[in-house]
């Protein structure tokens, strides 16, 4: 059957304008760091990706990285969208990214011109695409100069693989630095990639200040704190969760006792709003007009419904935002 894609998508999605750009992005941007890999089904995939674009999500961020294993994330995306997206890609925003280990060697991994070049080259076949929106280094290297890995963003876009490029999972002075180098090239940053939720606040230290001196946009990944932000750890940590799991991002060690009475506190007052806990905490990052998106992942489609009516979010009350913060302060 062939795709086609809803009438209606664009009538309910909130978009931001990404820094002192031209490029706005929806609200909610759909990541592939999890479940789109070999071990994961195309089926599900496929359906994930046309709920979220019927439903005005217009970004999908991929890593050269993202599987298990690496590289699979961007194979899948490519083959869905070859034979569902292709007609729609005006619409699309398709970022990726590279600067974790992708492969052996001494140029498969950090910062350098050759990796950052080569990595994009690979990620391109394997979507099957001409050119990415945008292209991230995705994380600072200490040993490359910083000159060179902005350089090598900056050669990207002059050779139109990349339309803006960005940076992401650096320290406000690496970011200020890579800014400024950037500018003197004559590239802008469009956007920053970094972590950000009601328990990771490290943003909120100079980084954002930083951004929006300079006009770039930020989206936040592990909105949800990979999880935690959800009903999934209310009585403890379910056998089939990613706590649960080796190899994961989430600990045993991270969920404490005391960590899972703040979600529990935190999720009564989601729910005297009427809404699940992860609805507030996408909302809560939302309220915050520097934040331009925020990446959520889905394993289901179901569990992107939930995340998309963070859309219809009533506003904080200040007695709200300060009984959240008296729970983050412990």
């Amino acid at each position: 059957m062939v795709y086609k894609t809803s009438e209606q998508r664009y009538d309910t999605m909130v978009y931001n304008r990404c820094g002192k750009s031209g490029l706005k992005l929806p609200a909610i941007s759909l990541g592939l760091w999890h479940n789109f890999g070999g071990v994961d089904t195309i089926e599900n995939g496929r359906a994930i990706l046309h709920k979220a674009f019927d439903s005005g999500i217009t970004h999908f961020d991929l890593a050269n990285n993202y599987g298990p294993p690496p590289g699979s994330a961007e194979e899948m995306f490519g083959k869905i969208f070859k034979q569902d997206l292709a007609p729609y890609r005006d619409e699309m925003i398709i970022s990726t990214k590279a600067g974790y280990t992708m492969w052996d060697g001494p140029y498969g991994d950090w910062g350098s011109k050759k990796y950052m070049v080569a990595s994009l080259d690979q990620s391109l076949k394997r979507m099957g695409l001409d050119y990415v929106d945008i292209y991230y280094s995705h994380r600072f290297d200490p040993e490359t100069p910083l000159e060179e890995t902005m350089e090598a963003l900056h050669l990207i876009k002059q050779q139109g693989k990349a339309l803006y490029v960005g940076i992401s999972n650096y320290r406000p002075d690496q970011t200020n630095n890579a800014l400024k180098i950037l500018k003197q090239l004559g590239t802008h940053c469009l956007i920053h990639q970094a972590q950000y939720s009601m328990f990771e606040r490290w943003v909120e230290n100079g980084l954002l200040d930083v951004l929006d001196n300079e006009g770039v946009g930020l989206i936040a990944f592990s909105p949800l704190a990979q999880g935690l932000l959800t009903k999934r750890y209310l009585d403890g940590i379910p056998a089939d969760s990613r706590a649960a799991k080796p190899q994961t991002f989430l600990d045993k060690e991270d969920v404490t006792a005391e960590r899972l009475k703040q979600v529990r506190a935190l999720n009564d007052i989601a729910g005297e709003r009427g809404q699940s806990l992860a609805q507030m905490a996408l909302a809560w990052l939302l309220k915050d007009t520097r934040v331009t998106s925020v990446l959520i992942g889905a394993s289901s489609v179901a569990q992107l419904e939930d995340n998309l009516k963070t859309l219809n979010s009533p506003k904080f009350t200040g007695e709200e935002l300060n009984r959240i913060e008296t729970i983050l302060a412990g």
